[in-house]
């Protein structure tokens, strides 16, 4: 029933968020639709549930369709519009659908989690789990609904069942205003430049990309050769600043700005933040009956524990941190020899590391990116999906009034070999940074589901640079890796063969082996006759060179010990953070772990403002709290997968073909 403070009714041919028979429509979704929308789908969620819950203690047998597919087809309504909602929260971030967000999430969340802890669903899972007529999917589908309820707390009753979900409904605010912050605090700066001597060594488009962010600010006679630029921290200007500024005041303010973004001062304090997301977390891991919070997700992993984690992390360092010795050194004596002022800083690495990578290997960022405008990338990567899937990856007609929430994102199909479409995509691929966070991921629009009769449709979302006055966008070969990875993702997504929503795609893949389609894609850019096949210079229509490519390959390896290294950095403080009981105390200082991980595992120790774990949103809004390590974890396993393709012959189009088929059934 409805009370007295709720929303007025809303029908569905009035709210596009009620409109679930096809694609999301968002060029009509606005923050007013949130509020309606998810009331009633959440009462008509709550209302289902309250029906199994009779039907179960009424003796309904527990069968594969009484179960699994009644409660995903009463699933489905909320998930499908709060999914939108959260997915809009990331890329067409406002205030008002931050406020209606934040109405609404607590509901959402106190609604799965009653559901998550329904004693009828989970003795009727406990019971399908003792049928022998359960298939592979099925029976993984099974057990993880078990493990997952435990993991919620079904378990637990009356006082530390509501303590338990209370903690739950803190950390999904929590984790939406650590997010908030960070993108925030990313959009509060923005530097203004004025005198050229401050953009020397800018490339050009560096200097295209910051005076049109100029002239969206107000200057609309900046150009790209007498300014003004404006400097901002999304990165797709972050980065090639630092690599390329001759100016070093100008890295070292740009870089001091980027390591504190919602630091202490800032306005968008995440510390405190973080500390209570810390704290909230141990208390959940004690009162599910673990050590800590890094055993609780390790629980649904495929590691067996904390020490085997550890013990990769270590054999790694071992060769990793004497190489990153040996790079320093080799990047401090070339420094030197270049005229560099004083001791080599942390806003110096990327900026002398370009420049030894230059000498090294006789090429520059710039010397790339007109052979990779985007569209030819997109043709590219859509031609190893075809040879290996045997899929046809092609925009979709625009008669068919897909909607999109931005105006430079495509919506594309892929077509199997017997033209039948089974899957499609959104791709947003450039930096919006006054509405859309940082990063680049890959994430779920609608999954696969025979109950459902759907086919599954991605979001990919990256943050390259947009296209400037005159030229397309020009990626850099790291842009090239990113979403050649996005996509890995994505056909995971889309080319899953399992026909149950609960384990098609991603979906109930362990943490640390999901990464494994992503970084097996990026090994394609390495193929020469891959790249071949369409890095061709945007205005003139040559070829890629040879001898440019070759050098490209043969620097894929520089200063990999530092990168490593900053990879296993990163891991080990996730998980030390996560795997120490103290973090419940008061007076507990997430900033000291920081400090004594990285003497241990960087070579340049970070400032003492440094307040990198602000914005670390990967383990604090973003599912990979204590799991960063499977990025790790997941490169053994993609570089097994590719060497099984080197194996059979890369240029063995019948064999690639052959092993790519079954791709889909045995990985993704």
């Amino acid at each position: 029933p409805r009370g007295p403070g709720a929303p007025p009714a809303m029908s569905a041919s009035a709210n596009p968020l009620l409109q679930q028979d096809g694609l999301p429509r968002f060029t009509a979704i606005d923050a007013s639709h949130v509020e309606p929308a998810v009331t009633e789908l959440l009462a008509a969620f709550e209302k289902d549930v309250q029906a199994f819950e009779e039907d179960i203690r009424g003796g309904l047998e527990p069968t594969w369709a009484s179960v699994v597919d009644r409660l995903e087809t009463s699933r489905a309504p909320l998930e499908y519009a709060w999914g939108v909602v959260n997915h809009l929260m990331g890329v067409r971030n406002s205030e008002a659908l931050r406020e209606a967000h934040a109405k609404m999430q607590p509901e959402v969340v106190k609604a799965m989690s009653a559901y998550a802890q329904s004693r009828p669903v989970f003795e009727a899972f406990k019971a399908l789990g003792k049928s022998k007529d359960l298939d592979g999917a099925q029976r993984r589908i099974v057990d993880a609904a078990v493990r997952d309820a435990e993991l919620n707390g079904v378990g637990l009753q009356g006082e530390a069942q509501e303590a338990f979900n209370k903690v739950k409904l803190e950390l999904a605010e929590l984790s939406t205003k650590f997010s908030n912050n960070v993108l925030d605090a990313t959009k509060a700066f923005a530097l203004e430049v004025t005198d050229p001597a401050q953009v020397e060594g800018f490339p050009d488009s560096l200097k295209a990309l910051t005076a049109a962010a100029a002239a969206a600010a107000g200057h609309e006679g900046a150009t790209a050769e007498a300014g003004p630029w404006r400097i901002t921290l999304d990165m797709p200007c972050y980065l090639p600043l630092m690599q390329h500024a001759k100016d070093r005041s100008l890295r070292e303010e740009v870089y001091r700005a980027f390591v504190t973004r919602a630091g202490p001062g800032s306005g968008h304090d995440n510390g405190p933040v973080l500390t209570r997301v810390l704290q909230l977390r141990q208390q959940m891991a004690e009162m599910l009956g673990y050590d800590t919070y890094a055993d609780v997700s390790i629980a649904s992993k495929m590691s067996d524990s904390k020490d085997d984690v550890a013990a990769l992390t270590d054999k790694l360092a071992a060769s990793a941190r004497p190489a990153a010795e040996r790079e320093l050194a080799a990047l401090r004596e070339f420094a030197a020899e270049k005229g560099a002022e004083g001791p080599l800083a942390l806003w110096d690495l990327a900026f002398w590391g370009e420049r030894q990578r230059e000498a090294l290997f006789d090429y520059t960022e710039e010397d790339i990116r007109p052979f990779l405008p985007l569209d030819s990338v997109l043709e590219g990567l859509f031609s190893v999906a075809s040879r290996l899937f045997g899929v046809k990856i092609a925009p979709v007609p625009a008669e068919e009034g897909v909607e999109t929430w931005a105006e430079d994102v495509t919506f594309y199909g892929v077509w199997d070999e017997a033209g039948e479409r089974i899957a499609s995509f959104f791709l947003d691929p450039y930096a919006r940074p006054a509405e859309k966070r940082g990063g680049a991921w890959m994430d779920v629009c609608l999954g696969r589901s025979s109950v459902l009769g759907r086919k599954p449709v991605a979001y990919l979302t990256c943050n390259g640079s947009p296209p400037t006055a005159g030229r397309p966008s020009l990626m850099t070969w790291r842009d090239m890796e990113t979403l050649f990875h996005e996509m890995g993702h994505g056909l995971q997504h889309m080319l899953t063969t399992v026909p149950y929503a609960d384990a098609a795609g991603i979906n109930n893949v362990e943490w640390d082996a999901v990464e494994l389609p992503s970084q097996f894609m990026e090994h394609w850019c390495y193929h020469k006759e891959t790249v071949d096949g369409f890095a061709r210079h945007y205005e003139t229509g040559e070829a890629m060179p040879a001898a440019l490519f070759d050098k490209v390959s043969r620097a894929r390896n520089h200063n990999a010990g530092l990168a490593l290294l900053r990879q296993l950095y990163f891991g080990r403080l996730d998980m030390e953070l996560h795997s120490d009981p103290a973090v419940k105390k008061d007076g507990f200082d997430p900033f000291a772990v920081q400090r004594r991980v990285a003497e241990d595992l960087t070579v340049l120790p970070p400032l003492k403002e440094d307040a990198f774990l602000c914005s670390f949103n990967h383990i604090f809004a973003g599912g990979y709290a204590a799991g960063y390590h499977s990025y790790v974890a997941a490169r053994v396993l993609s570089d097994d997968a590719f060497s099984a393709f080197e194996e059979k012959g890369l240029e063995d189009a019948e064999a690639v073909q052959s092993l790519g088929r079954g791709f889909p059934g045995a990985v993704l």
